[in-house]
């Protein structure tokens, strides 16, 4: 039995490493707006479309496939993608959340008792957690990331062209078919005068 308890906490130590990594190239992906990291898809020089989308809602692939068609009826407009960080507080206080899993989830395995160095008795609730150290950490570790979730998801669609708005999911509620975004590009495009060359994209 003690084998098994050891194998698991190894297990879920393992577990535990790989989320540290991926919380790090999350943190890449959230400064995503830098210029440096920004994710470009086209080579086009004469204008520029920037769409910022919520990454933690699985938007990646629906900026991806509008990039692409995008690029197929306009040659000349590079696509620049980037997460949307939410407003306010709600990134840093998912970032501290997630700092303090960690921690709390290292003193579990440990089995350091953090009310000691408070000078504060030790609860019930941490005495539970230091004698299950496997299910107080799982549970631990999937309270603190729906959390997370919740706060950094954002639900953005947000287009830009030349930085002039094009659409906003935040006020629209929705993503643009590609029709209409084709329609708005176009307006946009002739109000500014700009002079695109014409494609032989069957609208």
């Amino acid at each position: 039995m003690a084998l098994f308890n050891n194998f698991c906490l190894s297990y879920l130590f393992a577990i535990l490493l790989t989320c540290l990594i991926l919380s790090a190239d999350n943190s890449v992906r959230a400064s995503e707006n830098d210029p440096e990291s920004i994710t470009k898809i086209g080579q086009g020089v004469g204008h520029v479309m920037n769409i910022y989308y919520c990454y933690s809602c699985g938007y990646r692939k629906v900026f991806e496939d509008y990039a692409g068609i995008i690029q197929q009826k306009y040659p000349e407009i590079s696509v620049v993608g980037a997460n949307y960080d939410p407003p306010g507080l709600n990134m840093y206080l998912s970032r501290l959340i997630g700092f303090g899993k960690m921690i709390l989830i290292m003193c579990i395995l440990s089995g350091v008792n953090i009310f000691a160095w408070l000078n504060k008795p030790q609860p019930a609730w941490w005495s539970w957690c230091l004698e299950n150290k496997l299910y107080a950490c799982m549970m631990i570790f999937f309270l603190a990331n729906m959390v997370e979730g919740q706060l950094v998801s954002s639900g953005a669609f947000e287009i830009s062209l030349n930085n002039i708005p094009l659409w906003s999911k935040l006020e629209t509620g929705r993503i643009p078919q590609p029709p209409e975004l084709f329609q708005i590009i176009d307006n946009t495009l002739q109000f500014s005068k700009m002079d695109l060359p014409k494609s032989n994209f069957v609208q």
